[in-house]
């Protein structure tokens, strides 16, 4: 199998944790000590290697896929030197959790989707809510699927998503923003406040999605969900009776992978 590279140090097996952590994830699916996903109709598998991962078959589209897919974007190396010295829960957790990359959501339909299905739902709730969606819309390769496309779910009708399980509200939400005119590729290339600006003045899209949006697919340093109730726990159980969203400033300009390593942390390390 053939090697991508990823800066050192990397944990494979904590990075990906994530993905076995609620259940199974049909889209990134954990099988036989690796993890599948579904890129252009092919099921690629990335397995744990020196230096980097194993990844059969790549080529420069699944190469880009997989790199997002395991948090590339993100600068750690950074992080764990600012980690270090910052406070002590945080020097405990970068050293705890070192190589700890956290995962991102290569498709920004994939995303907001997924945002969708776990609003006001546990986390449990919503990957199996999620892969009944994916096993019914989805392409199916040999074990994994691929999550389902924008253009799949603009054709549904209401009751065949309200089959798997999500409410007539969510429904509205999933099949509204299939056939918005909402450039989500576009999103890219627009400073954070511009984007949550534009995904809110959608139908079902709020501040909570819009946050997590910024910090699990475009990967933004200062993205910081303080509005997310696991996240909220988190602190409260390293930190005590904060106000969360104001304490985000302490972490500048690392919220982003400071709220991922104190969620992983609580259920990883433990406070």
């Amino acid at each position: 199998m053939p090697l991508l590279p990823l800066p050192e140090p990397y944990d494979f097996d904590v990075s990906t944790e994530r993905f076995r952590a609620f259940g199974p994830d049909l889209a990134n699916l954990w099988h036989e000590g690796g993890l599948l996903r579904v890129v252009g109709g092919r099921e690629v598998r990335i397995e744990a290697a020196p230096g980097g991962v194993l990844v059969e078959p790549l080529d420069a589209r699944i190469e880009a896929e997989v790199h997002t897919l395991l948090g590339g974007p993100f600068d750690l190396a950074a992080f764990s030197s600012w980690a270090r010295t910052a406070d002590p829960v945080l020097e405990r957790l970068a050293v705890r959790l070192e190589g700890f990359r956290p995962p991102l959501a290569p498709n920004p339909f994939e995303s907001l989707v997924g945002s969708i299905t776990a609003q006001q739902v546990s986390l449990f709730a919503a990957f199996a809510i999620r892969n009944r969606l994916i096993e019914r819309f989805g392409e199916r390769a040999e074990h994994a699927y691929g999550f389902p496309t924008r253009e799949r779910l603009a054709r549904a009708r209401e009751q065949e998503i309200v089959a798997v399980g999500f409410s007539r509200r969510k429904v509205e939400y999933v099949v509204g923003l299939a056939r918005s005119d909402l450039e989500l590729d576009e999103l890219a290339a627009l400073p954070d406040d511009e984007v949550k600006a534009r995904l809110t003045a959608q139908r079902g899209l709020g501040e909570w999605t819009a946050d997590w949006f910024l910090a699990r697919h475009l990967a933004r340093p200062r993205a910081w969900p303080a509005g997310d109730l696991g996240l909220r726990k988190a602190v409260g159980a390293f930190y005590g009776e904060v106000d969360v969203r104001t304490t985000g400033d302490r972490f500048d300009p690392f919220q982003n992978l400071t709220a991922h390593y104190l969620l992983t942390g609580s259920r990883v390390v433990g406070t």
